[in-house]
């Protein structure tokens, strides 16, 4: 069995593959700064409660936007599992010609979501939003050269942010809200969260398939924690929640010579 592993700003999320297939799929908390034996333990525990061993991994492979946790994960991985983790970075094969002015920039997970988004959608112009801490939208050809994106303040920030900055307003569940007009400051709240992420994404889409892909056709894949939310607005051709996970199996077939 794989084990796959993305440490984003607020989750590590983790996935468990046998025969190519996505059997386990479950997450953690990653702020702070946890240590290897509890990230080992939590992992070992996690697997195990979901009726598998541990001992069954061959393999570990990650991605991280946190560089605080990538050494106590790394260890975790060889000392709870005696894997050293093959970790998504420079020099590891993509199938991704990188466009960035400096490549070295593109998150980890925007690499991975648009690795896993290239295998399960070839030959297709690809946009692939992704609705986690930040709102993200990466641009992938149909020849799989990453063009860029947009990056944009998450659903959650945007709510914090307004906690934050105000004296009255409080925290609030992030949901569809049933009008677009509150008629209480939760649903006010919620009405604001919902139709600015909705409006900011729908416009950068229009933007992007009418400046850069012309008479072309754009596949938009949504991701992400709070996709779900979107999934009856009209933004997306496919929903794939998974897509960082199956990603990183595809960047494992790349570099171990896997089928």
């Amino acid at each position: 069995m794989i084990l796959t592993l993305d440490v984003g700003n607020s989750q590590l999320f983790a996935g468990l593959f046998a025969q190519g297939k996505l059997i386990l799929r479950f997450r953690k908390t990653s702020v702070g700064r946890p240590s290897s034996d509890e990230l080992g333990l939590f992992l070992r525990h996690a697997i195990r409660e979901n009726g598998h061993d541990p001992a069954d991994i061959t393999d570990i492979v990650m991605s991280s936007v946190v560089p605080e946790i990538n050494h106590s994960l790394s260890s975790a991985c060889i000392k709870y599992f005696d894997q050293r983790p093959l970790i998504l970075q420079a020099g590891l094969k993509t199938g991704l010609k990188i466009k960035y002015r400096n490549p070295l920039e593109v998150g980890a997970d925007r690499i991975a979501n648009s690795i896993g988004a290239t295998h399960l959608y070839p030959d297709r112009n690809l946009l692939i939003v992704d609705f986690g801490t930040a709102t993200t939208l990466c641009v992938v050809s149909a020849q799989r050269e990453y063009l860029g994106g947009v990056i944009a303040p998450g659903l959650r920030m945007a709510m914090e942010t307004l906690e934050a900055s105000t004296a009255k307003l409080p925290t609030v569940e992030i949901k569809v809200p049933e009008h677009a007009v509150g008629q209480s400051t939760i649903a006010g709240i919620q009405s604001g969260i919902y139709y600015s992420a909705l409006g900011l994404v729908r416009e950068i889409i229009a933007e992007i398939a009418d400046k850069h892909f012309p008479r072309q056709e754009l596949f938009v894949v949504g991701t992400g924690g709070f996709s779900g939310l979107f999934a009856h607005a009209n933004l997306f051709d496919a929903i794939e929640s998974d897509l960082v996970l199956k990603g990183l199996y595809q960047l494992y077939c790349l570099n171990a010579k896997v089928p």
